[in-house]
């Protein structure tokens, strides 16, 4: 025997360890990488290589070929008698490719770079927001399981308690002490409390099954979820990732500003043309011919009907926009933080009043123990005085963990 509980007490650590155990903050990392939406910043930096290479495709040379075949009413004639200059044949034919390289564009190409990775930073900010945001989603179902676990612990003890109740009462009623049927209440409050069991225990499955698909994570009913230490940090600061989302949206409408101001300016290409057909450039000489030209050319957009200038007003529009957004966020931020920072004072009030009002609980089924032992009162006035204290001590777990919610909830709106 002695040798079977040493065995026992060396398995004990072994057991322990074999438990998987999870933290809050693990869940956090796992969600912002496993979430489905965490996918998409990897697709985000794909799309911007390939967009930033569509761009600097237009410093290369560009070519193009053309080729037609035309049939006129009408062709030039030198009216000139006896000449030996034979008339244009009203078929045509001509094939052309053109090679055209850009030499200067006025710095649009850089702007348009420029504003395509402030769209790329911007959305990437944006998924970071929309991954944030599943955090509360994250602390309700971690703190309710959490609340199982203590709930499941009381009824545990509870259990245990009326167990052992059970045989001091039928012992007492073989002594003639206390009536026959008191045990019967005893055993129905057992029964119900393994019914409480079991409805934890499903209740928690549940909870536990939807937390492992938001994290992308198996977990089990044996996972063991630990107690976070949360301490909150009473401050006016934000630094919620949407603060800067409104900042890399400015940004970008910076930049959109800056490719404005480049579109209307002159710009320089460099051209050649190569072709083949009849007639070629010397229209007197009717047959096919080779020929090429090149040269440069010059494109300046001098008058747009002020197109520029109100894409620009546009543009100053959505910048006030997203200035009246960003004092719409923080205003409604605050106002979420005072609400929550009130609740957690709330409920610690209710925690210390919980602890007292255990102590006093305790105090009275003390007594009624007694009671009920020398049969001074019946089994169901002690069982009420049992649920009373297991109510209390359900408060108190409750409120507990309700103020660690608080708490945690409270540093996610605030960014911390």
């Amino acid at each position: 025997m002695k040798n079977l509980i040493i065995y026992i007490i060396l398995l004990m650590p072994i057991e322990l360890l074999a438990q998987e155990q999870l933290s809050l903050e693990e869940c956090y990392q796992l969600v912002a990488t496993n979430y489905p939406l965490a996918q998409q910043n990897v697709l985000l930096e794909n799309q911007n290589a390939i967009d930033l290479e569509v761009i600097n495709t237009e410093k290369l040379p560009q070519l193009n070929f053309s080729a037609q075949s035309t049939y006129q009413s009408d062709v030039i004639e030198i009216p000139l008698p006896d000449s030996s200059i034979e008339p244009i044949n009203k078929d045509q034919y001509r094939a052309t490719a053109s090679v055209t390289q850009l030499i200067y564009a006025g710095g649009m190409l850089n702007a348009k770079t420029n504003l395509e990775k402030a769209a790329l930073a911007t959305k990437q900010k944006k998924l970071e927001v929309d991954l944030y945001q599943l955090k509360k989603q994250v602390n309700q179902l971690y703190f309710s399981i959490l609340l199982t676990q203590e709930k499941n612990l009381l009824l545990q003890a509870r259990k245990s308690q009326l167990q052992t109740k059970i045989k001091e009462v039928k012992s007492g009623i073989e002594y003639g002490v206390l009536l026959p049927t008191s045990d019967k209440r005893i055993e129905s409050e057992l029964l119900l409390t393994k019914q409480q069991l079991n409805e934890i225990d499903k209740n928690k499955i549940v909870l536990i099954e939807t937390l492992a698909a938001l994290v992308g994570k198996d977990l089990t009913p044996q996972t063991v979820f630990q107690h976070p230490k949360i301490t909150t940090d009473i401050s006016d600061k934000l630094k919620r990732p949407e603060l800067e989302l409104f900042q890399f949206k400015k940004q970008e409408i910076e930049n959109s500003e800056q490719l404005l101001s480049k579109q209307n300016l002159p710009k320089l290409m460099g051209f050649a043309d190569a072709g083949y057909g009849n007639p070629g450039l010397n229209m007197l000489d009717n047959s096919f011919q080779a020929f090429y030209v090149v040269g440069l050319k010059l494109n300046w957009k001098v008058f747009d009907w002020n197109a520029n200038k109100k894409q620009r007003k546009s543009l100053l529009i959505n910048q006030r926009i997203v200035e009246s957004e960003l004092e719409t966020f923080k205003l409604n931020t605050n106002i979420e933080l005072n609400q929550q920072q009130k609740d957690i004072i709330k409920i610690s009030e209710f925690v210390a009043t919980d602890a007292e009002i255990i102590q006093l609980r305790k105090e009275v089924l003390n007594a009624a123990e007694s009671q009920l032992r020398n049969g001074v009162i019946t089994a169901s006035a002690y069982i009420t005085e049992l649920t009373n204290l297991y109510e209390s001590e359900n408060n108190l777990v409750t409120h507990n963990i309700l103020l660690q919610l608080a708490k945690a909830n409270y540093n996610i709106i605030k960014g911390q």
